[in-house]
C-alpha cells in the first residue's frame, strides 16, 4: 500500500562517535554450523550471498557461537568471495570456543581476552578484527583491566575498535569514562537485546548512548523467532523456539507475549507487511539505534527482513505496538519520571 512507503533510511551510519562506517542491518552468523537449528555451509553462503549483494557490510560472530565453527565457516566464505576488505568483522570473547582448558578459558580477564583474540583471528583467516567485543560480563575483572586489554589490542595492530555487550548500565559508563580519562580506544558501540518482547534496555541505554557517543546494535529483534510469524500459542512450529523450549529454559511463552504476537500479526496485516518486517522495523527505528543484527537459517527469511528498512509504521499501529508491549517501569525509574513536572516547571 503506497501510503504506507518512505524513502528508505540510510543504508549506512557511523557506528557512536568513531569513523567506522556500518549498515543499519547487521547479518548475525551464530546459526552458521549450528545444529540442530542452524544452517550448514551451502546454506550459510547462500545467506552471506544475499546479504552482500544488498549491500550490507556488518557481520557479526563471536569465538562461542558452535565451539568456533561458526568463525571458521564465516572465515572461508569470506575468503572465496575476496570479501575481506569489503566487510566490517565483529567477533566476542567470553564465553570461550571449547577449545581452551582451564578456569581462564573463560571470562573477561587479559589471558582469557588475548588467547580468544588470537584464536578467533586464526579461524576467521584474518589479521586483523574490525570490530572487538566483549561477549558477556562475568561480573569480577575489574574494568580497567578490560579496557587496558582491548587498547593494547588495538596498538598491536589485531583489532580496529571495541564494544561491550551485555553489559549493566554502570559498568559501561564507568568503561568509556575510563576510556577518556586514561586515553585508552573508547567504546563505540554497545550491542544489547531488543525486541517487542524485550524492552529492558530503554530504560537507561538509549540516553546512555546518546550522551557519551556510542552506536546501539540490537540482537534478537524477533525474539529467537517468537515474532516470525511462525509460532502460535499451543503450536510450536518446528524452529529454535520448539527445539529450547523443550528444555525448559525458555521463558517467553507468556500471554503477555502472545499478545504482543497477536497485536504484530494484526498491524502487519493492515499494512500488508510480513510480521518479521514489522518487528525489525520497530526496532530499527527506536532512539539511539545504530544497526539491527539479523539471523537466518535460510536465504529466504534473511531477504525478508531485508525489506525492513524500506517502509514506515503508520502512527495508529505504531501506538498499538507500543502500548501492548509496554512494561511497567520500577523504582527508580517511574518515581523520577513523576518527579520530573515538579523539578521542571513550565
Amino acid at each position: 500500500m503506497t501510503e504506507y512507503a518512505a524513502a528508505p533510511l540510510p543504508r549506512f551510519h557511523l557506528l557512536g562517535r568513531s569513523g567506522l562506517r556500518v549498515s543499519r542491518l547487521a547479518l548475525g552468523t551464530m546459526t552458521f554450523a549450528q545444529s540442530p537449528w542452524g544452517c550448514d555451509a551451502p546454506a550459510a553462503a547462500e545467506i552471506l550471498d544475499r546479504y552482500l549483494d544488498w549491500g550490507g557490510n556488518l557481520i557479526d560472530t563471536a569465538d562461542h557461537y558452535a565451539g568456533g565453527e561458526s568463525e571458521r565457516m564465516l572465515g572461508r566464505l569470506i575468503a572465496e568471495r575476496g570479501a575481506r576488505d569489503r566487510v566490517v568483522v565483529a567477533s566476542k570473547y567470553s564465553l570461550g570456543s571449547g577449545d581452551g582448558d582451564g578456569p581462564n578459558a573463560v571470562g573477561n580477564g587479559r589471558k582469557s581476552m588475548m588467547a580468544s583474540l588470537d584464536a578467533s583471528l586464526k579461524r576467521l583467516g584474518t589479521d586483523y578484527l574490525d570490530l572487538y567485543i566483549l561477549h558477556v560480563w562475568d561480573g569480577v575483572t575489574p574494568v580497567e583491566e578490560v579496557m587496558r586489554g582491548l587498547d593494547d589490542a588495538v596498538r598491536a595492530g589485531k583489532i580496529r575498535y571495541v564494544a561491550l555487550s551485555d553489559v549493566t548500565g554502570w559498568y559501561a559508563a564507568r568503561a568509556q569514562t575510563l576510556a577518556e580519562w586514561r586515553g585508552y580506544t573508547p567504546v563505540c558501540a554497545l550491542q544489547l537485546e531488543y525486541s517487542l518482547i524485550e524492552r529492558g534496555l530503554e530504560l537507561e541505554f538509549p540516553s546512555f548512548c546518546a550522551s557519551l557517543g556510542l552506536g546501539l546494535l540490537t540482537w534478537a529483534p524477533l525474539c529467537n523467532g517468537l515474532l516470525s510469524g511462525k509460532y502460535k500459542p499451543g503450536e510450536l512450529a518446528e524452529g529454535r523456539v520448539k527445539l529450547v523450549a523443550e528444555t525448559g529454559r525458555f521463558d517467553r511463552l507468556t500471554d503477555r507475549n502472545w499478545a504482543i504476537v497477536e497485536t504484530l500479526e494484526r498491524v502487519a496485516q493492515a499494512i500488508r507487511r510480513p510480521m518479521a518486517q514489522v518487528a525489525v522495523n520497530w526496532v530499527a527505528t527506536r532512539p539511539a539505534v545504530g544497526s539491527v543484527i539479523l539471523g537466518a537459517t535460510r536465504a529466504e527469511q534473511l531477504v525478508e527482513t531485508l525489506g525492513a528498512l524500506d517502509f514506515v509504521i503508520p502512527p495508529d499501529q505504531l501506538a498499538e505496538l507500543d502500548a501492548v508491549s509496554a512494561n511497567p517501569k520500577p523504582f527508580p525509574y517511574r518515581f523520577l519520571e513523576r518527579m520530573q513536572p515538579m523539578l521542571q516547571p513550565r
